[in-house]
């Protein structure tokens, strides 16, 4: 006889609504990334402020920060509903103001809010899948949410740019908002009465590190780090001589900042959760790394036209998305370890690849293969580390986890594009930078390969494992 837990799926009829809200939610955020890319450079150019450019993508990062400690210890406080809220007013608010914008400094204003709803909704939603699901389902629902982004990638670009030739770019805003607003009526009405409060076994708020003092300053370190993100960024359009410098120091800044917002030992890759947190900001990196000069490559080395171009990225989409699907159907079977070892082989070989394509200056067309292996790759431990955050976190500390996992995606991103981006202008190989590029992001996951080989299957399938809760207490030291 098939229990009731067995039974469960994440369409069924008490969590169907739940599902489909928060997934909507994530495609919407993903079409508006996307969105914004595209049509970025006739805003500035509209609303004649091209050197605001690079400040309206670092500053929705930054504010990003911010949003996720600040949602994740409100989570643990009082449960995921109010930050939730919060966040996606937040964000409908952000994409208001960039639609109605009449300079280039709302514009950034409405960016820069728009970072703290999507940061805070990111972790509060993982909240709420803690919640709302039980374990057996929660390689399923992060598979959903990683499947939520194929669309965009695949008609993101083409349909924003058709917005803005036929109607006009603030509809880019504007629209995303609309949708937004009935997807989160959706989640409203069926969160209304949900249960949404830690577990007593899971402890209290109280034990989960909420006084005020302490929570002011996760806040501050917070903006710390997301001011150096910012800087970092910066420093890859600056000339080397000052470039450098100022990525270094803003590099130190972030390390010496973020170790009270990450796991006790997540720096130095202890087992466990740390090691997990750790493992993600490398995979973030040298992913995102890379992609960001696939499609330059393609159109600078090999005259790709801008639509063609983007096939790498919808073959990365697709790949990731199926690659998804595969963790959550087998990931347990498959365990942490040896999937490790085959998303860090499949990187690998990607980014060797591409080296090689960029180097030989033949084939070109493989490198929509070979990105398309790099998304399956990704995509296969993407989502794991998301179940493990879970499975190593209690009730009461599921806030702080889930936003020092996406902090470590942000940060980590932030800082080896940044690197990547010095050593194309700086340190050209064979005539070109690209290779220095992808070095750089094979050199991410080969680094990933020692948190990777401590993250562990879990406190039930680790029992080694002494990281069962991310948050220090007071007489643990931090980092």
């Amino acid at each position: 006889m098939t229990s009731p837990a067995a039974a469960a799926t994440i369409w069924d009829r008490h969590r169907l609504g739940i599902t489909v809200g928060s997934v909507v939610l994530i495609l919407l955020g993903a079409i508006e990334a996307l969105a914004v890319t595209t049509v970025m450079p006739l805003v500035a150019a509209d609303l004649h402020g091209e050197a605001l450019y690079a400040v309206a993508f670092a500053g929705t990062l930054a504010t990003g920060v911010i949003g996720m400690v600040a949602s994740g210890a409100w989570s643990d406080r009082a449960g995921p509903r109010a930050p939730l809220y919060t966040a996606v007013a937040l964000f409908i608010a952000g994409l208001v103001i960039a639609g109605a914008a009449t300079d280039m400094y709302a514009l950034v204003i409405g960016r820069l809010i728009q970072g703290l709803g999507a940061g805070a909704q990111t972790v509060a939603l993982y909240v709420v899948v803690a919640r709302v699901y039980p374990p057996a389902l929660h390689g399923r629902i992060f598979a959903a949410f990683a499947a939520a982004w194929v669309v965009p990638s695949m008609i993101g670009p083409f349909l924003a740019g058709a917005v803005a030739q036929y109607l006009h770019w603030r509809w880019t805003f504007l629209g995303v908002a609309a949708l937004n607003v009935f997807a989160f009526l959706l989640v409203v009405v069926r969160l209304r009465d949900v249960d949404l409060r830690a577990h007593p076994e899971g402890g209290t708020a109280a034990e989960a590190d909420s006084s005020g003092g302490r929570l002011g300053m996760r806040i501050l370190l917070s903006v710390v780090v997301a001011i150096a993100a910012v800087a970092v960024g910066f420093a890859s359009d600056a000339a080397p001589v000052i470039g450098w410098p100022i990525a270094i120091a803003a590099t130190v800044a972030i390390a010496l900042a973020i170790r009270p917002l990450f796991p006790v030992g997540a720096l130095r890759a202890a087992p466990g959760l740390p090691s997990v947190v750790l493992l993600r900001g490398l995979l973030a990196g040298g992913f995102f790394a890379a992609e960001a000069y696939v499609p330059r490559m393609l159109m600078e080395r090999f005259e790709f036209s801008p639509t063609v171009a983007g096939l790498a990225l919808t073959a990365a989409a697709l790949a990731w998305s199926g690659a998804s699907a595969v963790q959550g159907r087998y990931g347990e079977r498959l365990g942490s370890r040896r999937m490790v070892v085959i998303s860090s082989t499949l990187l690998l070989v990607a980014f060797l690849g591409l080296i090689a394509v960029v180097v030989t200056r033949s084939a070109p067309w493989s490198v929509v293969v070979l990105w398309g292996i790099a998304g399956s790759g990704i995509g296969l431990l993407y989502p794991r580390l998301n179940v493990l955050t879970l499975a190593y976190s209690t009730p009461a500390d599921e806030g702080f986890n889930s936003s020092a996992l996406s902090i470590a995606d942000s940060t980590g991103s932030a800082v080896t594009i940044a690197f990547a981006g010095l050593l194309f202008v700086s340190a050209p190989i064979a005539g070109s930078g690209f290779p220095a590029v992808f070095a750089v992001a094979a050199a991410a996951v080969v680094i990933g390969l020692v948190p990777g080989a401590r993250i562990g299957d879990g406190p039930r399938g680790d029992a080694a494992s002494p990281a069962v809760s991310g948050r220090p207490s007071p007489e643990q030291p931090r980092g």
